[in-house]
């Protein structure tokens, strides 16, 4: 295992005072507890900042609600709020290379992936525009003497809840649609990284003030869950959540939720399966599955954590597997050579170290990693060794639960029956991988898996233009594609009569 790599610069000073939140267009400080972030790779604080109370959500609320309804903004021509989308992919993309280093520093990702990542929010935005300049509205088939339309319009104000593995992302993932259907927008980062939200929301704080539009349509509001979360969630302006993050508080804000006749979309955890059948390349699966697990340190809800080797081929490809993630250079996320970078919090490394000693109790074979690195350089760091598990049964807990971190747990099946039973054995749903020359069965199986997204020889590929979402406990709802910006309005009937004749029952007066 190379584990030497040297340690990385720092994120640039950022353009405001750390200790600023985004309410309502107003940047200040918030009125809630003290919010950290840390380094992953050298445990230093990189900034405190007051995170957002229960006050600050109830403000920017009611002013987000002002600002939804305000006539410059619920009357703009959706190809004017497509320039608007457009304008902000715009300023992200000149400011990539800034926002890269700042989620590097906030998330410990390495700076290829987090340039990648702020070039798709970008993306995001330019498709999402394109999708609103082209929705169109029904004239429906009448039964009288009428016409009929179907019309969408916005729900008014959209509280947004993102997840700290991949921040810009997922806050492009849901901002661009709820603006482009023009609402107005809460959103809440994680905790453990907010500066790459508050990045995002000077960036479109700007394109509001040059649009002349009201700037109280977005508020970036950091803090605790249990506070600043519930807030937005139980406010009354709020009219959706649009949450990514864990099943277990995903469950409970659908129980909000339908408190309020709200709707919600949830895109929750996975403990997706990656199969490898008997006439898979060897070169391509071996490459897929590595990627598929150990890029962004295994923190990813479509993580292929569970391997599925025909048992014919098992040993010979778990032992090559074996092999490469060895290999595989741990580091921090801003030396260029690092291929997996820390943890995004020490004690999220301590819960991954937690579920491997559990794994251990159950009787798992350590073939690799299990351990944070040695040495001095890496002591301080949020570290974790690429990990491959085998020997347990698909039943034991570290089989079941998401892990979120690298670990990869290896089991053989015998045949395809076997195999999509053990595969569907889950409470998860998200994703699947599958590694065959054989299209015939590759088709078969990705029917009969229960998974929003089947990759087949591929993994990891994403297109704004193709809906994303979850089965049973991986969420409710679809991101993404056209349908995307419907998600974020209501659906309305108008009945307009044509024949000036009155109803039947004026004719009795």
């Amino acid at each position: 295992m190379t584990v030497d790599a040297p340690a990385g610069d720092l994120v640039p000073a950022p353009e405001r005072t750390p200790d600023e939140v985004l309410v309502a267009g107003e940047w200040r400080r918030g009125g809630g507890a003290p919010v950290e972030t840390v380094d992953p790779a050298t445990g230093r604080t990189l900034t405190v900042l007051a995170g957002a109370d229960a006050t600050d959500v109830d403000e920017a609320a009611r002013r987000a609600a002002t600002a939804a309804a305000d006539p410059r903004w619920r009357g703009l021509p959706a190809h004017r709020r497509a320039r608007l989308l457009h304008r902000i992919a715009d300023l992200i993309e000149a400011d990539a290379d800034r926002i890269s280093a700042l989620q590097t520093a906030d998330t410990g990702k390495c700076r290829a992936e987090t340039l990648a990542l702020a070039h798709s929010a970008a993306g995001t935005f330019r498709y999402t525009a394109a999708a609103l300049e082209t929705a169109e509205d029904a004239v429906t088939p009448a039964r009288g003497d009428y016409v009929t339309m179907s019309l969408h319009e916005p729900i008014g104000v959209i509280g947004a809840i993102t997840p700290w593995n991949s921040p810009i992302a997922s806050d492009a993932q849901k901002l661009a649609p709820a603006l482009a259907a023009g609402n107005a927008v809460l959103l809440k980062p994680a905790e453990w990284t907010p500066l790459v939200a508050l990045a995002l929301g000077r960036i479109v704080h700007r394109a509001l003030t040059e649009a002349a539009l009201p700037t109280g349509l977005l508020s970036v509001l950091p803090g605790p869950g249990a506070v600043t979360g519930d807030a937005i969630v139980r406010h009354p302006a709020v009219g959706k959540i649009a949450f990514t993050g864990g099943t277990r508080t995903g469950r409970a804000l659908a129980h909000a939720a339908a408190d309020k006749l709200m709707p919600v979309s949830l895109e929750l955890g996975g403990k997706s399966p990656t199969i490898v059948l008997e006439d898979a390349d060897l070169e391509q699966a071996l490459a897929g599955v590595l990627f598929g697990i150990f890029s962004s340190s295994g923190q990813s809800c479509i993580a292929g954590s569970r391997l599925f080797v025909a048992r014919a081929r098992y040993d010979a490809f778990v032992g090559a597997l074996v092999a490469r993630a060895k290999a595989l250079r741990v580091g921090p996320g801003s030396d260029p050579a690092t291929q997996v970078a820390p943890l995004v919090h020490h004690r999220h490394r301590d819960s991954v170290a937690a579920y491997v000693d559990l794994a251990r109790t159950e009787g798992a074979h350590v073939l690799c990693g299990g351990a944070a690195p040695e040495g001095e350089r890496h002591r301080d760091g949020a570290y974790y060794l690429p990990t491959v598990l085998d020997g347990l049964p698909n039943s034991a807990r570290a089989c079941q639960e998401e892990i979120f971190g690298p670990v990869l747990i290896a089991l053989p099946f015998d045949d395809e029956d076997d195999l999509v039973a053990q595969a569907n054995d889950t409470v998860y749903g998200l994703a699947c991988g599958l590694w065959t020359r054989d299209a015939a069965r590759a088709w078969r199986l990705a029917r009969r898996i229960d998974a929003g997204t089947v990759w087949i020889n591929t993994y990891k590929q994403f297109s704004g233009s193709t809906p994303f979402g979850g089965m049973k406990d991986s969420g409710l709802g679809r991101e993404k594609g056209r349908d995307g910006i419907r998600g974020y309005q209501r659906q309305k009937s108008l009945y307009w009569g044509t024949d000036g004749a009155p109803l039947p029952w004026a004719a009795s007066r």
